[in-house]
């Protein structure tokens, strides 16, 4: 008798029994970390990561790395959660998979901090996208420097605890000093810099309190040495999860900017990523449509090779400035690898000049919504 193929739910448990837990020593099953794991049909997974205060953040991350190797698996969400919450009603975990209905009711979240201004960061500007790989974090950093080549006292917080990739875009690795308990910022290309990425490595646990989603973004806000800035930028992970929510509720932002790429499948996303953000009523300055076509090195013919006029079509729709359109230029992503921005290392390319041009169409939009 043929035996039957393992089911998707079945594939999950196993990734997940695994993952080995640093503090417990036995898999996240086993330390029952592991809470409302959920599926849908088309593939998409949704669980909730139970950590305590001692435990290292970049768990959440190797469980969505693993996740997403499953077979069947489209997409992966790892919502954060204070197992000290969770602790008078343990259950067993994992155990139950159930598909994720459309009116599902939504996990009771640790209690967000009452938002707080922070007037030495200057304007605060999220950027952010509706899904991944659009390349939000290349503009977030080269409107980061365009702003500090400009002669703006700029940071640059990476608020992405999952994929922080900031410090190798900005050419920065060696961990911050820690002075007063206060983190100082790393400094590159003008612009002051923090990301769990160049902190995660450090056997260091007191520069965070905790690993919760909230309680870093708001650390990093609060406990970072910045100094007095004109501009903050904050990457933002794709998506509309905690950390978007945790960052308007825990300080008053100036507005965001969401990036797409005329696909029609960035587009709805980035449609979503929109509506979250009026929904918590957070000015949304404009959207900023990446890789709109292929500049063809010997002629210069524009090849719109993902398709166009994506990002025009969902601004009009949302009645929004369309802040500019980047061409897919292979040195932007060279210097992101490299640690050098494309308006720092190629100012006259027509990737920065467009990415320079939206700086300044940005800082437009966010001083007259400030000032009106």
């Amino acid at each position: 008798m043929t035996s039957m193929p393992p089911t998707l739910q079945s594939r999950i448990a196993d990734a997940l029994s695994r993952i080995r837990h640093p503090r417990t020593g036995t898999d996240l099953l086993s330390a029952d970390a592991v809470r409302d794991i959920a599926t849908t049909t088309s593939g998409k997974v949704r669980l909730t990561l139970l950590l305590a205060a001692g435990d290292d953040p970049v768990i959440a991350r190797t469980v969505r790395q693993a996740l997403e190797t499953v077979d069947g698996v489209t997409e992966v969400t790892v919502d954060v959660g204070d197992a000290a919450a969770f602790a008078p009603n343990k259950k067993p975990a994992g155990r139950a998979l159930p598909v994720m209905e459309p009116q599902r009711p939504a996990q009771q979240r640790v209690p967000a901090p009452t938002p707080v201004a922070y007037p030495n960061l200057g304007r605060i500007i999220a950027v952010s996208s509706g899904k991944g790989g659009v390349g939000k974090s290349t503009v977030a950093v080269n409107i980061a420097v365009a702003l500090a080549k400009q002669g703006a006292r700029v940071g640059l917080m990476d608020a992405d605890i999952y994929g922080p990739n900031i410090p190798l875009m900005m050419g920065v690795n060696e961990p911050p000093m820690v002075i007063n308990e206060r983190i100082v910022p790393l400094e590159a290309h003008g612009v002051k810099v923090i990301s769990l990425g160049v902190l995660i490595d450090r056997d260091q646990p007191a520069i965070w309190r905790g690993p919760i989603i909230m309680k870093i973004i708001t650390q990093f806000l609060r406990d970072v040495a910045w100094g007095t800035l004109d501009y903050f930028i904050v990457d933002l992970p794709p998506g509309t999860g905690d950390a978007q929510l945790t960052l308007v509720q825990a300080t008053q932002i100036s507005g965001a900017i969401i990036v797409t790429t005329p696909q029609e499948v960035s587009v709805g996303d980035a449609l979503r990523g929109v509506k979250m953000f009026e929904r918590v009523s957070v000015p949304v300055l404009g959207i900023v449509e990446n890789m709109s076509w292929f500049e063809c090195p010997h002629c210069g013919k524009p090849s719109p090779i993902f398709g166009s006029g994506g990002g025009e079509r969902l601004a009009t729709e949302l009645g929004l400035p369309l802040l500019g359109q980047i061409p897919l230029y292979p040195r932007v992503m060279e210097g992101g690898d490299r640690g050098a921005p494309i308006v720092q290392a190629e100012p006259e390319s027509s990737a920065a000049r467009a990415l320079t041009q939206i700086t300044a169409r940005v800082t437009e939009r966010v001083g007259a919504l400030t000032n009106g």
